[in-house]
């Protein structure tokens, strides 16, 4: 029923997209994840829009040069709280932010869940980038983890501020964002950054991880998992969804479950024939992958994060 749903709103979409008026659902509040600068930055800034695609219908919105990183909140309707919160990390490349295709559009989805949805506009590549401190990270990855790690302590810091329970806050991320995510899952013991107020006084680890499609787990020397994700028995229970086809290799994602399956953490993971990469939750030809909202849909309802399907 939930694919019927996604195809009318594409169609919908794609409809008001060529009569010039397409507009994605706003934010109900957006925040500051610093209250200054961010780490390591001199400036603060919000990014800043790049042209569409022509090819894309419906289009996707990317944001570049982003030092200002926020947080945008998406909210169900007060009586469909379930206290369960996702923060959300577009992909991009760390060159720039999809900021719906892989942002708000899964948080209309998480919404329509009871989930309360967190969009990540998290810092971007530089054209004179700082030197990354911690150089066993994946290149560019540090600023995301950085801010992956401060959005966590952030919500379940205010969590009563979004009716939460701080025990039922998660991480989804797609592509670039799904290394994000997986870091943010993996290194929660120390911070990538050095802790400066009472919010980073607050537990970074996710209480589970959804990765979707995500972009180099794998250690491109010895073609295993990288060492930076550190999984462990105490890592979150995981989701995993990917593409036989991905030119960015399921691998990724078929090594980050077989270290979870190793350490006895409980996860999931989906691997479908055809799909590529970069399609968010939208439908793909010839091809089942857009169901894998489906699945993860199940896999959070046992593990009670939403209610029982109708």
């Amino acid at each position: 029923m939930r694919r019927f749903t996604v195809m009318a709103f594409l169609i919908a979409a794609i409809g008001a997209n060529l009569l010039g008026s397409a507009e994605a659902r706003e934010p109900d509040a957006v925040i500051d994840l610093w209250q200054n600068q961010a780490p390591g930055e001199t400036t603060r800034e919000t990014g800043t829009q790049l042209a569409r695609r022509a090819t894309e219908n419906p289009p996707a919105t990317r944001v570049k040069d982003i030092t200002r990183p926020q947080l945008q909140v998406f909210q169900p309707a007060a009586d469909k709280r379930n206290g369960a919160a996702i923060l959300i990390l577009p992909g991009g490349g760390y060159n720039y932010v999809v900021t719906d295709k892989e942002g708000s559009e899964a948080a209309e989805w998480l919404n329509e869940l009871g989930v309360t949805a967190f969009v990540v506009h998290y810092r971007t590549k530089q054209k004179t980038p700082s030197a990354q401190k911690n150089s066993k990270l994946p290149a560019f990855s540090e600023r995301p983890l950085q801010d992956g790690q401060r959005a966590l302590s952030l919500v379940r810091k205010r969590a009563a501020e979004w009716d939460l329970k701080p025990d039922r806050i998660g991480v989804i991320g797609f592509s670039a964002g799904g290394q994000a995510a997986a870091l943010v899952t993996t290194r929660f013991d120390e911070r990538a950054y050095k802790p400066t107020d009472a919010i980073d006084k607050v537990s970074c680890r996710p209480d589970f991880s959804l990765l979707v499609y995500p972009w180099r787990l794998i250690d491109d020397k010895t073609g295993t998992l990288n060492e930076v994700f550190t999984v462990s028995k105490s890592t979150p229970p995981t989701f995993l969804a990917h593409a036989h086809n991905d030119g960015a290799t399921p691998l990724s994602s078929i090594l980050f479950y077989t270290a979870l399956k190793n350490n006895g953490v409980g996860s999931e993971l989906h691997i479908y024939e055809t799909g590529g990469h970069g399609y968010g939750m939208r439908p793909v030809e010839n091809s089942d992958v857009d169901t894998w909202t489906d699945r993860a849909e199940d896999w959070l309802r046992q593990r009670s994060l939403i209610s029982a399907a109708k």
